[in-house]
């Protein structure tokens, strides 16, 4: 009998669920040479599941990679290939350069939920740690920043309190902000399935202005105007505190501010809360019904809530909710972010925002600088005190020639930015552009000057995180194209030429991996148990897993004895006045833009075009309108459509849909300038943030439509 080899294990590269995938190597009397990739059964966070994407990413692995180093002085000349000898000399005297001249504030760095835990770790150590510069950001600033500064404010740190297996206990599940279905599949099929069985058993609300395929299941659909999210959620407040639906015992015992709350939330009357949102005063009353009976609420919110102007307030409103009727620190209860991408939670647990270090540390807190400098064997007062450039203050400094260098690694920002053509320019005005990249012909490739060859997941061991805190170790599988290699062994290689060679002298990246959890000890985000050698032997496991914490033994939800990381041990119950949308509709733009995600596509469509089966799903972008809206300007279905904002026309195909409210357009953020039918919506978008994250409103812009000429 001829028994199969094992599969190799990993987690799937795309969104932040973090499914457990089993891979196969291409059968030998089969003239394919993709891998294949199924469910693993034995991953506690998916049980075996996966979606469309996840099912065929073995065949994108080997499809259109870059291979060597390619180089050229001027953007308008053709790149040459050069040796990895010549790129990282080319590297080093252009850092050195600007630190001569610039200093520090010279570098920038752009990385990616795509990295590996310890690809960001290296970055961090090499750019925060050892050459003085915090200007170290990643697409997470597009993604979940805003659920960092909210669980921060709020809770005193980062970190999702919440786990999967909430989804199966708890008797209302709030969504708001996320279109779970297309965004999150796997977790929504858990849940709906769960629905399906036993519709008395769970109800489920959903807040969008479009009715997705997350709002059609819903028990309760709140379609709310774009903008309106903070005044619903104080509205909602105020309902359980007028209701009395309030656990005065846990806000006592748990909370600062209730009385400050409490005054500023008589003025959201449901009367004044409809109107405002544009939904019957009726469905409030229901879901305040749906609320008081149920015995675990779970909230859970994605992009359409952080990429917002308002984000981080709103996600501190959603976690008020909670606090005051003390649905949190129980099973099936309690404020969950659902990360956008594989490794955001890695990289906010490695730093890798501009203003974090690693271990859920700050760089404007002395002692966190001081711990990370003890660590990394640096003079007190390496790290630079204040925090570093977030990616749009990068395209900023950009602009006003202040950089010397740009590194982009693992992301394509060329197509995920906000108004596209001022980042351009402003790319284009830098002397030294690097990009990271596993694929050809991105971009942002169109501005760089010195393309490096990446190893993605399949091609290097190491760990993410995904939005449970669960921690899997991703194995390498095959060998990196041609003269690919790993992020983290490029920053090492620079480190060490650089002249920092003990600082960065690893064999493998299980050492990295050591080195990263050691610093972890005694934080929130305690990992100092693990090591790759026992998520090997073991599998997945959830954080916090402190030395010495058996396999299986990590904390499936956090503040389980009501003491929150606050100076006072107590959560912080916040009010924020809501002011709407940073860029309200007009008569010259009199309709609001909001961009999302195709159940087929993944982010800039870097690996999923190269899917045939996900492009005949989603050929090309369409605009949905309300007919309402269509007939307004003349469009019919299957028309072409120009989509213009104060920065930039579009254009795309008309679908006509009733599943949006009137007002509202949507368009896909997924086509770049390099795809067919290409509709860069984010040329569209404004690049205005939250306060606290510095997150860009990617949800909403006003536009104008018009039939195309």
């Amino acid at each position: 009998m001829v028994t199969s080899p094992a599969p190799f294990l990993g987690q799937c590269p795309y969104c932040g669920v973090g499914c457990g995938l089993e891979l196969f190597p291409p059968k030998e009397a089969s003239n394919s040479i993709s891998w294949s990739a199924r469910g693993d059964r034995k991953h506690p966070s998916s049980l075996g599941q996966v979606c469309v994407k996840g099912a065929t990413i073995g065949a994108t692995l080997h499809q259109n990679r870059l291979t060597a180093p390619l180089w050229r002085e001027q953007l308008d000349q053709p790149f040459t290939p050069i040796s990895w000898d010549q790129a990282f000399e080319l590297l080093v005297a252009q850092i050195q350069k600007i630190l001569a001249t610039k200093g520090p504030s010279g570098l920038a760095v752009y990385g990616s939920g795509q990295f590996l835990t310890e690809d960001y770790y290296l970055a961090q150590k090499l750019f925060k740690g050892y050459l003085g510069c915090n200007h170290f950001d990643a697409n997470s600033r597009l993604c979940m920043s805003s659920a960092v500064a909210g669980y921060s404010r709020s809770l005193g740190s980062d970190g999702p309190p919440c786990c999967y297996d909430d989804l199966d206990v708890a008797n209302l599940v709030f969504l708001i902000g996320t279109n779970t279905a297309e965004c999150h599949p796997v977790l929504w099929q858990r849940l709906i399935k769960r629905k399906r069985r036993n519709p008395n058993d769970l109800r489920i609300i959903v807040v969008d202005p479009r009715c997705t395929a997350t709002a059609s299941e819903a028990d309760l659909h709140l379609a709310i105007k774009p903008g309106t999210d903070l005044f619903l959620l104080h509205g909602i407040a105020q309902l359980l505190v007028s209701n009395n639906i309030i656990d005065h015992g846990f806000v006592a015992a748990a909370t600062h501010g209730y009385a400050e709350l409490t005054d500023q939330l008589f003025a959201y009357t449901p009367q004044r809360v409809s109107d405002i949102c544009g939904i019957d005063e009726s469905q409030l009353h229901k879901l305040l019904e749906y609320w008081q009976a149920s015995d675990a609420v779970l909230s859970a919110w994605s992009m359409g809530v952080n990429q917002s102007v308002e984000g981080s307030a709103t996600v501190s409103a959603i976690i008020n909710l909670h606090l005051i009727s003390g649905q949190i620190c129980k099973p099936g209860a309690g404020p969950f972010s659902l990360t956008g991408q594989p490794n955001a939670m890695g990289g906010r647990e490695a730093g890798g925002l501009s203003q974090l270090l690693p271990g859920y540390r700050t760089v404007t807190d002395p002692l966190h600088r001081i711990e990370l400098e003890h660590h990394w064997n640096l003079p007190e007062g390496s790290i630079a005190p204040e925090a570093g450039r977030d990616v749009w203050q990068q395209v900023e400094a950009m602009e006003r020639g202040e950089l010397g260098l740009w590194w982009v690694a693992a992301t394509n920002p060329l197509v995920s930015l906000p108004s596209l053509d001022r980042v351009r320019a402003a790319v284009q005005n830098c002397p030294f552009v690097v990009l990271s990249e596993a694929y050809a012909g991105t971009e942002t490739a169109d501005v760089a000057h010195l393309l490096l060859p990446a190893a993605q997941w399949s091609e290097k061991q190491g760990v993410m995180t995904n939005s449970e805190r669960r921690v899997t170790l991703c194995q390498a599988f095959r060998d990196p194209p041609g003269l690919a290699r790993a992020d983290w062994a490029i920053f090492a290689e620079l480190g060490r030429r650089l002249g920092f060679f003990s600082a960065f002298d690893y064999s493998q990246s299980s050492d990295v991996y050591a080195e990263f959890v050691a610093i972890t000890t005694g934080r929130v985000c305690d990992m100092a148990g693990l090591s790759h050698s026992l998520l090997a032997d073991h599998g997945p496991q959830q954080w916090p897993f402190p030395l010495h914490t058996l396999p299986g033994g990590g904390a499936a939800r956090l503040y389980c004895d009501k003491r929150f990381p606050t100076k006072s041990g107590r959560a912080r119950l916040l009010w924020d006045p809501p002011f709407g949308l940073a860029e309200p509709p007009c008569d010259a733009y009199p309709l609001i833009l909001t961009v999302g995600r195709y159940l087929g596509h993944w982010h800039t469509m870097t690996r999923t075009a190269l899917v045939p089966k996900l492009m005949q799903q989603h050929p090309e972008a369409l605009l949905e309108v309300n007919p309402l809206d269509a007939e307004h300007v003349g469009l019919n279905e299957g028309d072409w459509a120009e989509i213009r904002s104060r920065r930039g026309m579009v254009c795309a195909r008309v679908q006509i849909s009733k599943k949006i409210r009137p007002g509202t357009v949507f368009l896909p953020m997924h086509w770049g300038a390099s795809q067919q039918n290409h509709c860069e919506a984010n040329r569209l978008m404004h690049e205005l943030g939250c306060p606290y994250s510095k997150q860009p409103e990617l949800k909403a812009a006003a536009v104008s439509i018009s039939r195309q000429v």
